[in-house]
């Protein structure tokens, strides 16, 4: 229903005039090629691709901020053909402050989490996985929001009234599983289905150096069993089984001079049992090196999840170490370069990603992924083919 509102929507940023008193138009129209050194593994896939994806934000305020409306639509057209072909509307929200108190109703994006190499925490948005491998890409969620700031520390409340299914590659995009996810044969543990009310609390509070947050979240569980069965042509597909959840999640980042101590942790039900997750390590700056104004930081982090090979994710014994190097020039240039080794099958993927403008309004970013030594028990293992480079260069307005 969402993507079908797009063109309406895009319609409406193109009638308000960027100088128009009061409104603000900005956002983003970026081009993207995603090139693969091997040839695609599964039948129909393309060898390569490019796509052309644009991001404007119209917004405006009243009272000083203390109410103002939000719309941002998104839409990427893919050569694949596949499901990487898709629109959504990342924000449409009205949001209203006043004293302390503070409400948004609508579509928005909350971002909950503190370290590097998952975010384990971070539960309100669904992940558009035909965006990216990082599921740092999250889909628009319908939300009423509350929350209110204290002596001691912040208070939210999110009412979640409809469910985002996650988005999957098809059967011509690459970075899927063997077999494609077909949402069409989705199903749930509540009967209610995707109209099942989710809510999302979370208490944070510094104390010093120290940032805390508490959270809790009862819903639908954002991460899918991926069940094998047959679709209506009698192929074989995945379905997702979405389960009812409640979780309890702790972050926390404690800086100690050079030192930046992070974590974050959950306790899960899912499935009729319980188990526990956690990420958890620490970022080192190396300021201004050998005097050349650049900033060099060093991340080691550990994830852990007590399902062991049965977790629904990639890293459940697996240590993360990387680079971040900040530039500090004009351009804000940085890369981040960062390797998962898992311990208990010896899977590795590197990842590599690094931007810089050019100019006032442009943007390069290479991002680069390669997968080593994949065990066949790796959840990644179907994407073992898959090393790619992406090349992206957006336009800002």
């Amino acid at each position: 229903m969402l993507p079908r509102l797009l063109p309406l929507l895009a319609l409406l940023v193109a009638a308000v005039p960027a100088a128009a008193d009061g409104w603000r138009l900005s956002g983003s129209i970026s081009g993207q090629a995603n090139l693969y050194p091997s040839p695609p593994r599964y039948p129909g896939q393309v060898r390569n691709d490019a796509s052309l994806a644009v991001e404007p934000e119209l917004y405006r305020e009243w009272n000083d901020g203390a109410l103002s409306f939000t719309l941002v639509p998104f839409y990427r057209r893919d050569s694949a053909g596949g499901e990487r072909t898709h629109g959504d509307i990342r924000e449409l929200n009205v949001y209203a402050r006043k004293g302390d108190w503070e409400g948004r109703v609508g579509i928005g994006k909350v971002f909950w989490g503190v370290t590097e190499s998952n975010h384990l925490v971070d539960v309100v948005n669904q992940i558009d996985g035909v965006e990216d491998l990082d599921g740092e890409d999250k889909l628009g969620q319908p939300m009423l929001s509350l929350a209110a700031s204290f002596d001691w520390g912040d208070v939210e409340y999110y009412l979640l009234p409809l469910f985002r299914e996650r988005s999957w590659p098809g059967v011509p995009d690459r970075q899927r599983f063997a077999l494609p996810v077909d949402n069409d044969l989705a199903r749930y543990e509540s009967d209610a289905g995707r109209h099942h009310v989710d809510h999302a609390l979370r208490v944070s509070a510094t104390f010093g150096e120290l940032d805390l947050g508490l959270s809790v979240f009862v819903g639908t569980a954002r991460m899918p069993r991926l069940v094998l069965t047959m679709n209506g042509s009698g192929e074989a597909v995945l379905a997702p089984f979405y389960e009812q959840s409640r979780r309890l999640g702790l972050d926390a980042q404690w800086i100690v001079e050079d030192w930046t101590w992070k974590l974050e942790a959950i306790r899960e039900r899912r499935g009729g049992s319980w188990y526990s997750a956690a990420v958890g390590g620490f970022e080192y700056t190396f300021y201004d090196v050998a005097g050349s104004g650049w900033d060099l930081g060093s991340l080691l982090e550990y994830n852990y999840d007590s399902r062991g090979l049965n977790a629904l994710t990639l890293l459940q014994d697996d240590v993360f170490a990387g680079l971040r190097l900040a530039f500090n020039d004009a351009d804000s240039s940085e890369i981040l370069a960062g390797l998962f080794h898992d311990l208990t099958l010896g899977s590795e993927m590197l990842r590599v990603e690094a931007s810089t403008r050019i100019g006032e309004d442009l943007k390069l970013s290479i991002e680069a992924q390669g997968f080593a030594r994949m065990d066949p028990r790796d959840l990644a293992y179907g994407l073992r083919d898959d090393d790619y480079l992406r090349l992206e260069l957006g336009w800002y307005f």
